[in-house]
């Protein structure tokens, strides 16, 4: 009896060894195949992320309305959430027993702003584009849409029109790398009432991160009605310019001021300005015909600009082609610039510039300043221009700034500029005054470290000027390959003039330029910390 029941439980005993056997063969296995199956899943998810985000959208077209809804699923918030870092599989411990790991838990898709572009057309968004009706409320709602959209694109096509009013494409809550594709015409108004009382700019894009303005299109200032009220303009070297008769020529091309029945404001705009942004390209337009400067970039940094053009008459007052100031880290190249006053001006706060391959003419040259004015302190370092064509300007390669002022400009290289019938090739001028008479006064904007080389062509007035400060000499000119050749015009020839200007001649020059002090002044005033850059 008692060996039955010592064989009973002995029965039991190994039955229920083996059922907690099975048990665990099974549940090893449903441990692994989960396991797998969790690691296949979150492959496959980085895999689809990854082919979203690589994959461009198709052109909408003329259909704004999937334009909407793609942006209405996208943009629930204003800042696209950062992507979940990749998560490894579980690995087992020392013992080599399984860790059970949670699946990832399955939210509702909540994407970050679309990438990719979306095309969003202006004619979309109700632009008629025949030159007559305003088209501005077109172009702010087209805007609006593309703002939304990372990398989205905003088109103005060809073969129309537009008639836009100021306006400005704004940040900073705009998505980055916004492309406004411009291949058709934008004109401005040409009556006084749109502009009010004055602004400063016509078309503005401001505080954005990666803006890309391109195409083949034109923007048409047609500020032929503002340049009447500035007409005679006076540059602060048409002092030097002296015709052979005595008299200013008369230029008969701009409107006789009776002509017009109406007056424009005495602030002018500038046609395209770019404020407080970073990574900003230009690329492929026509600017032309702008009341003021035609390109300007203010306070930004990253800046590009290439194969665009622009124009305007010589005798256009104050129409700088290109304008520069706080902005820093700009790269200009391959580019036509025709107006009336500076190609290209570089204010106070540039620095790490570099222009290349530009031409220019009818124009003023290319200019570092004016700076210092109304005792101001102005700040310009490393700045580089080479391979450039000027051709009928006033001035070449110019540094020009007030009296009074403090500051410095230097880090300076004008290098191969090649020159025809250029009235004034290369000028410093620390006594810079476009007033008829401007107050004499002691302190002055620190010009040292400017390197002049290969500077070769013709002039027609003056080769070189350096007016530099009795305080604040200018030192550390360096010439060298300087080869400027006499072409009489109309108006009267001098030698090249220095004045407190010291440095050192590298080469023999044409015409000699003996004039410059060779080393460094006995005594130089010294800036105070407050002045110094």
């Amino acid at each position: 009896m008692v060996m039955r029941k010592g064989l009973r439980v002995r029965s039991i005993t190994m039955m229920m060894l083996i059922a907690v056997l099975v048990w665990s063969v099974t549940l090893e296995t449903c441990i692994a195949r989960r396991g797998k199956h969790w690691r296949h899943n979150h492959r496959s998810s980085s895999d689809l992320s990854d082919s979203l985000s690589s994959k461009k959208p198709k052109s909408h077209g003329n259909s704004h309305h999937s334009s909407h809804n793609s942006n209405n699923n996208h943009h629930n918030k204003s800042k696209p959430k950062p992507k979940p870092k990749q998560k490894t599989p579980p690995k087992a411990d020392d013992n080599n027993s399984p860790v059970v790991s949670q699946p990832p838990q399955v939210q509702p898709p909540s994407l970050p702003p679309l990438k990719g572009s979306q095309v969003f057309s202006v004619m979309d968004f109700g632009a008629k584009g025949d030159g007559k009706c305003d088209d501005t409320k077109a172009f702010e709602a087209a805007w609006a849409a593309a703002c939304k959209v990372e990398a989205s694109m905003m088109t103005v096509p060809s073969g129309y029109t537009f008639l836009v009013g100021p306006i400005s494409f704004s940040g900073p809550y705009c998505q980055a790398n916004i492309v406004f594709q411009l291949d058709g015409t934008i004109i401005a108004p040409t009556d006084s009432k749109s502009w009010g009382k004055g602004l400063l700019w016509w078309i503005e894009f401001t505080k954005l991160k990666g803006i890309k303005v391109q195409g083949k299109g034109v923007i048409d200032g047609r500020g032929s009605g503002w340049w009447q009220q500035d007409y005679p303009f006076i540059d602060g070297e048409t002092k030097l310019i002296v015709p052979l008769n005595n008299s200013v020529h008369q230029n008969s091309t701009l409107p006789i001021r009776s002509e017009l029945d109406w007056k424009m404001p005495s602030i002018k705009p500038t046609a395209l300005r770019f404020y407080g942004s970073i990574d900003v390209e230009v690329s492929g337009i026509t600017i032309q015909n702008s009341p003021q400067c035609h390109l300007k970039f203010d306070n930004c940094i990253d800046v590009e600009v290439h194969d665009m053009s622009v124009s305007s008459p010589g005798d256009s007052p104050n129409t700088d082609g290109i304008h520069l100031q706080n902005t820093r880290d700009v790269l200009i190249h391959s580019t036509t610039l025709a107006c009336g006053d500076d190609c290209i001006s570089i204010q106070t706060g540039c620095s790490n510039v570099f222009v290349h391959n530009v031409n220019c003419g009818p124009g003023h040259g290319i200019s570092i300043g004016s700076l210092g004015k109304d005792s101001t302190k102005a700040c310009v370092s490393n700045i580089t221009v080479r391979d450039v064509a000027m051709h009928n300007t006033m001035t070449g390669v110019r540094i020009k700034t007030w009296q009074g002022g403090v500051g410095s400009v230097k880090g300076i290289l004008f290098s191969n500029i090649q020159l025809n019938e250029v009235q004034l090739p290369i000028v410093i001028d620390q006594f810079y005054c476009d007033h008829s008479k401007c107050k004499n006064q002691t302190s002055a904007v620190a010009v040292e470290g400017v390197t002049y080389e290969r500077i070769k062509g013709t002039y027609t007035v003056k080769p070189v000027h350096f007016a530099c400060s009795d305080n604040f000499p200018c030192v550390d000119v360096q010439l060298s390959a300087i080869e400027l050749k006499p072409v009489q015009e109309k108006y009267h020839m001098s030698d090249p003039f220095c004045w407190q200007t010291f440095g050192e001649l590298s080469t023999p020059t044409l015409p000699p330029i003996d004039c410059l002090q060779i080393g460094k002044p006995a005594r130089n005033r010294v800036q105070s910390d407050h002045d110094v850059c």
